[in-house]
């Protein structure tokens, strides 16, 4: 069975809105489209590389999916002959005008993403905010990667903005800080809910 993995850019306060650029997407009045930009570097950068080794198909929402469609064909380089080269799965209510290669629209339920496991070893879900909800909502996601960067954005579509249940996450790696405070987190979906206890007793203990 293959792995779905959620791989997400986020500032401090949670915000994933529009990281690439400002013209990515203003919904809402979003002004600070492009916020990723000015914190990238090569770690980050050969992180991201190293993270999508592997890879064998993405899963993207309607919009994400419209902008990698506008940009990546045009690209050259490892990444864009990667994300060229595989096969591309949209989820969307609507008809899509898949013009980019290896593309194929995927129906509003799940039961089609249960169906991209059993023949891909590694899905990989980039951006896709209103997708992301729904995995999280459904606990429908293996492993998580957070690029955290060091800015407050205070507005923004939000990665948690509703979708997330009480999940158990298991850090599977020490968490890797950039030069420009960009921190990776990468997690494992752990069976159950959180626990909880109670601090006094612990003090009692000691």
């Amino acid at each position: 069975m293959g792995l779905i993995h959620i791989d997400l850019f986020t500032t401090l306060d949670g915000v994933a809105q529009a990281p690439g650029g400002p013209e990515e997407d203003p919904e809402g009045g979003f002004a600070f489209g492009g916020w990723q930009a000015p914190l990238f570097d090569d770690l980050v950068g050969e992180q991201i590389d190293a993270g999508m080794e592997g890879m064998d198909a993405l899963l993207l929402g309607r919009r994400t999916y419209d902008i990698f469609a506008g940009y990546w064909p045009g690209e050259r380089g490892p990444m864009a002959e990667r994300l060229n080269r595989l096969p591309k799965y949209v989820a969307s209510r609507s008809t899509r005008d898949l013009r980019w290669n290896n593309s194929t629209q995927l129906g509003p339920d799940l039961a089609a993403v249960r169906e991209l496991r059993i023949r891909h070893e590694h899905v990989h879900v980039i951006g896709s905010l209103d997708l992301v909800q729904t995995l999280f909502a459904e606990r429908f996601f293996d492993r998580l990667t957070l690029w955290v960067y060091p800015i407050l954005l205070g507005g923004g579509k939000k990665v948690f903005a509703g979708g997330a249940v009480p999940t158990s996450l298991e850090l599977l790696e020490p968490v890797v800080a950039s030069p420009k405070g960009a921190i990776m987190q990468r997690y494992a979906l752990r069976e159950g809910t959180p626990e909880v206890g109670d601090m006094a007793e612990l003090d009692q203990d000691e």
